[in-house]
């Protein structure tokens, strides 16, 4: 009888496929979908619980005690073992065979596009690094990755929009949680303890406390959504200050001249760590522990008031902005932290001689400030100047996830491009890691701080604006979150004029859903939320800091539109008095037409029919052929090449999605003269800055919208024949919506005197002899 039944299960194992074997093997039975349904009708079982848990307990040890029932799908799994084990690991290696040929697929796509971004269709890039960024491991970094690997075992598993790779999938790490908890901790330090004023309604000279803890009344919110009043300021290193605001209380900010750090409230040990952490830069004379323009920055920035710098270069001044607006950043974190720690050591010793109103020391929920970056290499440099402002000598600060964190926003040597000749702001901008995909939580507790922490656990939220607009959704989506974004208290939005060049509906996004009251309670202790988050009157105390290289109408709209911070606002005015024409070494006669339109929506056609009516006829014959139209909007770009094929006009055309071999067959056609006209989009000279040669003339269809783009293009002439500079021409359509960037390009000057003239054609001349 047991050689038939030995037999029976051979042979249905052989009667069974690869996939059912394979089921059979990691599951330890069939796929229900192949049980033979009965027929029969079973009667239904009544089983009496037990009543108490000793009862309970008594009866699990006496059913483990029981041997256990051996199953015919067990006998099976165990035959299957012995019999098809090569089957099964063939069917494996076939499986991870189509997953090579996928990712090979995947990388020659990569390496055909030429880098493309993986921005929602915004741009393909060529990215040079300039060397690998230092990121200092510790010794316990297994210990740290130790919710990676939970994550990754499926443990336990709950919905938060903080990993972008698991889809929405976050592991709950609960030796972390219950670290990094704020509702379950208390300050044990004694040299922390207290530190912080309390109760609130104390008078204090720490700015964090005047801010946070004033409570205005409703007639003071109305009077914000009334009239503007100005204010100009001038300061050594800023310039032209704008001070303005709707609330008739707020002061314009003063220039410190005070440079101790305990006197400017910095919380523990940031007072100790910010002197070393900065110490790479060329301190100003007398100062330790800021630069010139820090200095200036941080008296505003810690005075809480929104904060507009268009100034931000991509070189060194990138990162001296940087290091001040972290250290501002974490400087609030931590307060925020302590009086939430502090108030908790108070409820625990069981003080109830204090007002309820004095515990009320946090939002609706945890995340208190956001900073936006461009790319992964800005976050990764963001985050290691938080961690270098938290180790103090001698104690280094237990970081969770930090190697997870560096193989994901990292870059390897290999990874990096051929080095080609590039502008020195181009190689600062596009180095490292550039993808524009990401969000991480970063959470901070005393002596600690962890990365990849759940948004609603997290004191800090670093993202792309691409990486946030996953998660928010669009309205009539199931799955979406915005609720994390309801309490926060300091927003500071990085390089925002790299977002122009991504998608700045992105951004327009972000900024509407900010500060909004959440759809969830999220756990949250009602009893400690302030009475203006419970208000929903959390944008008027929110800090807005905005770093840009430039300035743009959509940018200002950020600014004026989306900042309603009590205590004013803040904009640097400097307008500029030499523009970006001065770089041009080209021998070159610059001709500016200017065309006339009645409103800011009926540029975009006036400009259109101006060039076809009266530019382009100019160009049709040919002794003007090299002829390159540079084109700043995509929409417009996209118009003039369809007006050119129905034309049926000898011209290519490259934009930011055409790949590396119709780049290279646009550039050969045009510098040989077999097409007359180029279309080339701004976007593509942002991420690639080829030196485009033959340019005999050129048009500016519309201003660039960095200035030095102009003197870029112009002196691209220069590669051409020599002897022949006499022929060349340029070209440049502008309207009186266009006063920024005209001004950047002439200067502020010359444009006053361009939009006020009768005249509609203006000639500048450069040229080595200037």
């Amino acid at each position: 009888m047991g050689k038939k039944r030995k037999q029976k299960l051979a042979d249905d194992i052989s009667a069974l496929t690869k996939k059912q074997k394979k089921h059979l093997k990691e599951f330890g039975e069939q796929h229900p979908f192949y049980d033979e349904v009965s027929k029969k009708v079973e009667k239904t079982q009544f089983v009496e619980l037990p009543e108490h848990s000793e009862d309970e307990s008594s009866s699990i040890s006496e059913s483990e005690s029981e041997p256990e029932t051996v199953n015919m799908y067990h006998k099976l799994l165990a035959t299957l073992k012995s019999v098809s084990d090569e089957e099964a690991d063939d069917d494996d290696d076939e499986e991870e065979d189509e997953e090579e040929e996928e990712g090979g697929r995947i990388e020659e796509d990569v390496e055909g596009n030429d880098g493309a971004e993986s921005e929602e269709e915004n741009q393909n890039s060529e990215v040079e690094s300039d060397g690998e960024d230092e990121f200092v491991e510790d010794d316990n970094a297994e210990e740290n990755d130790q919710g990676t690997e939970s994550l990754e075992k499926g443990d336990e598993k709950a919905t938060d929009p903080g990993d972008p790779a698991q889809e929405g999938e976050e592991f709950t790490d609960v030796k972390n949680e219950l670290k990094f908890s704020l509702e379950g901790n208390y300050i044990e330090d004694e040299d922390h303890k207290n530190e912080s004023v309390f109760p609130p309604k104390t008078a204090s000279e720490d700015p964090f406390i005047k801010h946070v803890y004033r409570e205005m009344e409703e007639d003071e919110v109305e009077q914000i959504t009334s009239n503007k009043t100005s204010v100009s300021l001038k300061w050594p290193v800023l310039g032209q200050l704008n001070f303005s605001s709707k609330f008739e209380k707020a002061q314009p900010p003063k220039s410190e001249k005070e440079t101790d750090l305990k006197k400017l409230h910095l919380q523990k040990p940031l007072d100790i760590t910010w002197p070393e952490v900065n110490s790479t830069f060329n301190l100003s004379q007398g100062d330790q522990n800021f630069t010139s323009l820090q200095k200036e920055l941080f008296t505003i920035m810690n005075s809480y008031k929104d904060l507009f710098y268009p100034s931000r270069t991509a070189t060194v001044q990138g990162e001296e902005i940087r290091h001040v607006y972290c250290l501002h950043a974490l400087n609030h974190a931590l307060k925020a932290n302590a009086q939430v720690l502090n108030n908790n050591s108070r409820l625990r010793d069981g003080n109830t001689h204090v007002d309820d109103d004095d515990f009320r020391d946090q939002g609706l929920t945890r995340p208190k400030v956001l900073i936006v970056v461009p790319f992964r290499e800005s976050a990764l440099r963001v985050v290691q100047i938080l961690i270098s402002l938290m180790e103090v000598v001698g104690r280094k600060v237990d970081v969770s996830n930090k190697k997870r964190f560096k193989d994901e926003f990292g870059s390897a040597p290999e990874d990096r491009p051929p080095n080609l000749k590039r502008p020195e702001d181009y190689e600062a901008v596009f180095a490292g890691n550039i993808d524009d995909h990401f969000r991480i939580g970063v959470a901070i507790l005393q002596k600690s701080m962890r990365l990849y922490s759940p948004f609603y656990s997290s004191d800090i939220i670093i993202a792309s604006p691409l990486g946030l607009r996953t998660v928010i959704g669009s309205e009539g989506e199931k799955k979406r979150d915005f609720d994390f974004l309801s309490s926060i208290e300091v927003l500071v939005i990085d390089q925002v004029d790299i977002y122009l060049m991504q998608n700045w509906e992105h951004m327009l996004h972000l900024m509407n859903h900010l500060n909004l009251q959440p759809t969830e309670s999220h756990g949250v202790d009602f009893s400690r939320v302030r009475m203006w988050n419970l208000n929903n009157w959390a944008k008027y105390y929110r800090q807005t800091l905005l770093f840009s290289a430039l300035q743009e109408p959509q940018i200002n709209s950020i600014f004026n539109k989306h900042c309603f911070n009590y205590s004013g606002q803040v904009a640097v005015r400097n307008m500029p008095v030499i523009g970006s024409i001065s770089q041009v070494v080209v021998q070159l006669p610059h001709v500016f037409q200017r065309l006339e339109a009645n409103s800011l929506l009926s540029v975009i056609d006036a400009r259109f029919q101006f060039f076809t009516d009266k530019i382009l006829p100019q160009y049709r014959d040919a002794i003007m052929s090299h002829t390159l139209i540079y084109i700043p909007s995509y929409f417009d770009y996209v118009r003039l090449r369809n007006y050119f094929k129905k034309e049926e006009l000898s011209f290519m055309h490259i934009c930011e999605y055409t790949d590396r071999s119709g780049i290279s067959r646009s550039r050969q056609f045009f510098m040989r003269g077999e097409k007359r006209f180029l279309l080339v989009t701004e976007r593509f000279h942002f991420y690639k800055r080829y030196t485009l040669k033959g340019i005999r003339n050129l048009i500016f269809y519309e201003l660039p919208t960095y200035p030095h783009f102009y003197s870029e293009v112009c002196n691209m002439m220069k590669s051409w024949k020599q002897g022949e500079e006499a022929t060349l021409t340029c070209t440049v359509l502008y309207s009186k919506y266009d006063a920024q960037r005209l001004a950047a390009v002439v200067g502020a000057e010359r444009t006053a005197q361009m939009l006020q003239s009768k005249k509609n054609v203006h000639l500048f001349v450069t040229g080595e002899s200037n």
